[in-house]
């Protein structure tokens, strides 16, 4: 099979097209792609709590030791942004870590961090696309043979987020504020961070389960139902929600409303620059709320809009001071940390907000309403054949969509999907998942009502 990289690393379904066979290939094609980079590579190598992680992570191990490459290992699971953080603290060539992000628990996936310690920019994965070969090489399992000659390596890339983590917040403001915190793992890599942190947090599904109980690990509001109910049960303040590899924010305030990524972002921009005088540009992407653009023109902060995908905004990042970036998958980078997605740090930033200035994320909120006016966004992801998904952009691409029900099209952006601008800050995306086999569909008004209405009136017009 031809293996593609999505958006963020190769995903495919366990047994099927993700193999032992295939993960070989990737990590043959890997391996020269780091030979170009240094004639003397390291890799850290972590995996999640999914299925057969430890052997995917020990059989991509085997191979670049038997390719002459320095490995270190986690020796148990470990989120993403551990891995991007240790390959920039062990100086690695690269990062591996063997994940499917949110994906449903029946699939796996390979995503590499470069040097830096953020996603490997689009040339360094094309790179590493058209070195794959046909066929893999047979490779003798000698894992163990490479511990014991030092070519593989244990390192505890946890115990080395965590002591960052204790290096960069307040934890004992935060601790004493009297804000209770919250937490859903989702039965993902990030479940032992807030357990070593925050004895007294109240958790839920902080349990190693590579079912992850049937749902996808994707933190946004109709999978955190359980989590929403315990919120209220347990009168927690903040709730913090992270995806299967905790890259991912979902966030609850003390009502248990959701707080979606759009927010996030804004509070974070105003937490950095407000409250810690921080400047730099802001860098979201396509399928982020406008409210953005406008908060960025009040504190004259410069903005750029990317393609979906962190990997567009880690690029700016490598070569501009960024203060956030983000996207409205729950995906947020800030200054002073790695140039990644990391949902555990992004979370505790707002905490961190909400202990310093005594407020409640419901106050905080209405704060960025005071600023910019209220708002809402919701997607809807709907299952179609790949013929009518083709159809439906082909369909965008000609311009034939003028209207959606009693909502006027006053001007589209492509920039990646279509956005459809309706008038009165509201507007509807759609695009095809670069993750999933999903079309989504985006939308942004004044409130969830209007939101919706917008939502059904695209799906009844694109269905047809």
């Amino acid at each position: 099979m031809q293996i593609k990289f999505g958006t963020d690393g190769w995903r495919a379904i366990i047994a099927k097209d993700f193999t032992i066979e295939n993960l070989t290939r990737v990590t043959e094609a890997t391996s020269k792609w780091l030979f170009s980079l240094n004639s003397n590579p390291s890799v850290i190598v972590g995996y999640d709590c999914r299925f057969n992680g430890k052997l995917f992570a020990e059989t991509v191990a085997n191979v670049l030791a038997h390719h002459k490459i320095k490995v270190f290992i986690t020796p148990g699971f470990v989120s993403t942004p551990m891995i991007s953080l240790a390959t920039v603290q062990r100086q690695c060539t690269a990062g591996i870590i063997l994940t499917a992000s949110h994906n449903p628990p029946e699939y796996s996936g390979f995503k590499i961090k470069a040097n830096y310690g953020g996603p490997a920019i689009p040339s360094m994965i094309e790179e590493v696309e058209r070195n794959i070969p046909e066929k893999p090489q047979n490779y003798p399992f000698d894992f163990d043979r490479f511990l014991e000659n030092k070519q593989i390596e244990y390192f505890d890339a946890e115990a080395l987020y965590i002591n960052s983590i204790k290096q960069s917040f307040q934890l004992n403001v935060m601790k004493n504020s009297g804000f209770v915190l919250g937490y859903d793992a989702m039965y993902g890599a990030g479940q032992n961070v807030i357990k070593k942190l925050f004895p007294d947090a109240h958790l839920l599904h902080c349990d190693y389960n590579p079912s992850f109980k049937g749902q996808a690990p994707e933190p946004i509001a109709r999978n955190l139902v359980p989590f929403q109910e315990f919120i209220k049960k347990e009168k927690i303040h903040i709730g913090l929600a992270t995806d299967g590899d905790a890259d991912r924010i979902g966030l609850f305030d003390e009502n248990g409303n959701f707080v979606d990524s759009h927010h996030i972002i804004l509070l974070l921009i105003h937490y950095l620059h407000k409250l810690k005088n921080k400047k730099g540009k802001i860098v979201c992407t396509f399928s982020c709320t406008s409210k953005i653009a406008k908060m960025a023109e009040l504190y004259n902060l410069p903005l750029q809009v990317t393609k979906i995908g962190f990997k567009y905004i880690c690029e700016i990042m490598q070569n501009e001071e960024v203060m956030v970036g983000g996207e409205e998958s729950g995906g947020i980078s800030v200054m002073g940390h790695i140039p990644e997605r990391d949902g555990i740090w992004m979370g505790l930033l707002i905490y961190e907000f909400m202990a310093v200035t005594g407020k409640t994320l419901t106050q905080l909120v209405q704060d960025i309403y005071d600023i910019v006016g209220s708002f809402a966004v919701d997607r809807y992801d709907l299952h179609l054949p790949e013929e009518q998904k083709i159809q439906i952009i082909n369909q965008c691409k000609n311009n034939e969509f003028q209207q959606f029900g009693n909502y006027q099209v006053k001007r589209v952006e492509n920039i990646d999907g279509y956005k459809f601008h309706l008038g009165n800050e509201q507007w509807v995306m759609i695009r095809p998942s670069g993750t999933e086999p999903l079309l989504r569909v985006y939308a942004e008004a004044e409130n969830l009502e209007k939101v919706y209405s917008i939502l059904d009136a695209t799906k009844n017009t694109i269905l047809k």
